[in-house]
């Protein structure tokens, strides 16, 4: 029998019951006669306090409040790729053939389709013993993707009966198993878990191998790991979300799940476009068949906002269970914070910074952390890593959601207006940027790229660095008072920053650029550089040597050698070779 109750007050998504109703903290409700969705969030002898993830405009006291006996919970079952769901995993197209463009309050559809058939191949027999995480079936969900249905985390047994390979419902059972304490349970495609709960896995690893993006700034000066956390900080126009974007598209994970929180309408219809627009460079068949989509705008409510970073989470968790390697893009977190600022208004609790709550930093860490390479229930080894968009206002990063952000993320890639403005994408600063997982990756970097890897980021990052404090000389007294050498490094410098930092996404060979041919490419770099400083040594000035104009031509590397021929860097290097020969000769 399900709790009962009655509305005794309404503050906007918040509403109170008064007296002891007899439900559960977390417990998914229905409020008033329209059977609007929400969720327990605060229990006391005296009133029951509820969030309520629709529009309240209209709610009554005296209206019935049911209970339905379980937490707010995620439908896991093939179908949720190429799918858009809302906040609260219901699904916008489904949603839009039975309302229309809006959304009507209290609508309830089925977060997958129920009477589609998908094709089973079933992995078990009977007689055998199922442990929590075991596939059970394999159904191709898409032409990318194939769906692997297991034992719930909660439960295993033996096997009393097995369906036969062919076309069934999420719902239709497939397997029939003996529990521990003999009695029965029927396994379909379908499995509930709580937004809120991380799945469960046997073990966590450390940081050991990069999500390669096919972005030079990120692959090679701040690495992410599988399994890591990074933020994205910028202000308004910085690039955040074609950031997103381009790591969705080119990056080596195996899924996607894009979490649009509380950003504009116009921008997550943007997105909606084109992520089905995009050809999946991987496969060739669309991004959207490895790709979930969950849209919760600004203008949706304000609770369901927060519930959507967990609901993104939780389907995320679950295709890892799979042991697949999944990449969150939440964009963005800031909204989100801002959604837990208005519900801790409306429930009257003590403000900290900024009138954020004081758990703010609580709550980061927990979306955070459940980030990961684990290895499975089922011994396969997946991962989650989260990239989450940061958008401070007035591109302040000293406010509070950047710097709680900062304490629990490894990566960070802060955007500079500055460099956005100067049309030099992607804006991320190199200078306040930062990556953690530099020394663990770095043995991979070694093994699979070059050993001198590591070692050319690291002169790369210092010949930046040498720039920084020598454009602070330049803006006081101007270039023309630097000896010779500085003023290589400032030239080597304009080299590394619009030839390897700087990328067209819009070029077929820029875009994305494989790590064998950025490696080459801060080898040519460096060996200019090298063979510059030797002559440089020799009394040449440094006008001398742009006279030849090779800085340009390894500037315009990116385009010229195709990402399918590395052979062509050795001409580079003949080339750096033939202008030292010739500068020294026309010197002697």
């Amino acid at each position: 029998m399900t709790a009962q109750g009655n509305i005794y007050g309404i503050n906007g998504p918040i509403i109170y019951l008064k007296g002891d109703s007899g439900f559960q903290m977390n417990e998914m409700v229905y409020v008033g006669t329209g059977r609007l969705v929400g969720e327990v969030i605060g229990l006391t002898s005296e009133r029951t306090t509820i969030e309520v993830y629709e529009e309240t405009t209209g709610l009554k006291p005296g209206e019935p409040v049911a209970g339905t006996g379980a937490p707010v919970s995620a439908t896991l079952a093939p179908g949720i790729l190429t799918s858009i769901f809302d906040g609260i995993e219901r699904p916008l197209n489904a949603i839009q053939k039975e309302s229309g463009c809006y959304i009507d309050r209290g609508i309830h559809a089925d977060s997958l389709d129920t009477k589609k058939k998908w094709h089973a191949h079933m992995t078990v027999k009977k007689g055998d013993r199922l442990y929590p995480g075991a596939v059970i079936a394999e159904v191709p969900e898409t032409r990318a993707i194939t769906h692997k249905v297991m034992v719930p985390p909660d439960m295993e047994g033996f096997v009393l009966s097995v369906a036969e390979d062919g076309d069934y419902t999420i719902e239709e059972p497939l397997v029939t198993i003996q529990k521990k304490d003999g009695s029965e349970a029927i396994l379909s495609m379908t499995q509930k878990w709580p937004i809120r709960v991380p799945r469960p896995v046997s073990r966590r690893y450390p940081a050991s191998r990069p999500l390669i993006t096919g972005q030079r700034i990120v692959d090679t000066l701040f690495p992410l790991a599988k399994g890591g956390t990074a933020a994205i900080p910028g202000g308004f126009g910085t690039g955040k979300t074609m950031m997103q974007h381009q790591i969705a598209k080119w990056s080596d994970a195996d899924i996607i799940i894009y979490i649009g929180c509380g950003e504009r309408g116009n921008e997550m219809t943007q997105v909606l476009e084109e992520f089905s627009q995009l050809d999946d460079p991987r496969t060739g068949n669309p991004l959207m068949e490895r790709t979930t989509l969950i849209a919760n705008t600004s203008n949706m409510p304000v609770a369901a906002r927060e519930a959507s970073l967990y609901s993104g989470l939780t389907l995320a968790e679950y295709y890892r269970d799979m042991g697949y390697h999944v990449a969150i893009m939440a964009d963005s977190t800031s909204r989100w914070a801002e959604a837990l600022r208005e519900l801790s208004g409306r429930l009257e609790e003590m403000p900290a910074e900024e009138g954020f709550p004081a758990y703010l930093a609580s709550r980061l860490s927990q979306f955070y952390e459940r980030a990961g390479m684990v290895q499975n229930l089922n011994g396969s080894e997946g991962s989650v890593s989260i990239i989450g968009a940061v958008s401070p206002q007035g591109g302040d990063f000293s406010e509070p959601v950047t710097q709680n952000t900062k304490r629990f993320v490894r990566c960070f890639w802060g955007l500079d207006k500055n460099l956005a403005y100067a049309r030099h994408f992607p804006a991320i600063q190199w200078l306040t940027s930062y990556s953690e997982y530099l020394t663990d990756l770095s043995g991979w970097y070694e093994t699979n790229v070059d050993k001198s890897f590591v070692e050319y980021r690291n002169r790369l990052v210092m010949l930046l660095n040498q720039e920084s404090s020598l454009m602070e000389i330049v803006k006081l007294i101007g270039s023309d008072v630097l000896p010779d050498d500085q003023k290589l490094v400032l030239e080597i410098a304009r080299v590394i920053r619009l030839g390897f930092l700087q990328q067209n996404a819009f070029h077929k060979d820029d875009t994305c650029v494989p790590l064998k041919k950025q490696f080459k490419m801060m080898e040519i770099i460096l060996y200019l550089y090298e063979k510059c400083r030797a002559l440089i040594s020799m009394g040449m000035p440094v006008s001398v040597l742009k006279e030849e104009k090779i800085f340009e031509r390894v500037i315009a590397i990116r385009y010229d050698v195709p990402n399918d021929r590395p052979d062509m860097f050795d001409g580079y290097k003949k080339q750096i070779d033939d202008f030292y020969n010739s500068v020294m000769e026309r010197n002697a």
